[in-house]
């Protein structure tokens, strides 16, 4: 893959070491890792998120740059990568608290699923969310993927309860028409 991905609004670029002290800037508010399995309260632990990252071949990480400002302002990655039958997930994705209601989000998912599409020629593009996070559904939902079902007792959150994991795509074909109501999304401000 490209090392980064980039529009007017926002650059996703392959995680580094050397972005710790900037996602650390922005992980501090618990909110963001509500859903997610980590909830890292040191720059060290931040540091051990980002070498786990990027020790794992199978997965893309990248950190989400705001074009305005030029700073990183959450992170993503293409996981879960299966060449042989052209699939992949866009999955642990977060954002700090300043970016979300904007058009950040819908923009770097358009970057995302423009590059798995058109460039690696997947035919599959999994979202992966927590049935509580109601917020996550919407936005998937918005940018025009289907809800193929939930899994149910799939996990166990580190509150040690059980998780429902909702499963989301697009595939190949709904693609076009994905794409366009995804290019609507990133042309409004605040999605």
């Amino acid at each position: 893959m490209t090392t980064y991905l980039q529009n007017d609004v926002v650059q996703l670029r392959q995680m580094v070491k050397e972005d710790a002290d900037a996602l650390w800037a922005i992980a501090q508010d618990d909110s963001t890792w509500t859903y997610l399995p980590i909830t890292p309260r040191s720059l060290e632990a931040i540091e051990v998120y980002i070498n786990e990252a990027l020790a794992n071949q199978a997965e893309f990480p990248m950190v989400i740059i705001d074009m305005t400002t030029n700073k990183i302002v959450g992170a993503t990655k293409f996981m879960a990568i299966d060449a042989k039958n052209k699939t992949a997930e866009i999955g642990f994705s977060w954002l700090s608290p300043s970016a979300r209601g904007t058009a950040i989000n819908s923009n770097a998912k358009y970057l995302l699923m423009s590059y798995a599409f058109e460039q690696w020629g997947l035919r599959r593009v999994t979202i992966k969310t927590d049935a509580e996070n109601i917020a996550s559904c919407k936005a998937i939902e918005a940018i025009g993927a289907t809800k193929e079902g939930v899994l149910r007792n799939h996990r166990i959150r580190k509150d040690g309860k059980n998780r429902d994991t909702v499963i989301y795509s697009v595939i190949e074909e709904e693609w076009p028409q994905v794409k366009v109501k995804l290019g609507e999304r990133c042309a409004a401000k605040n999605v």
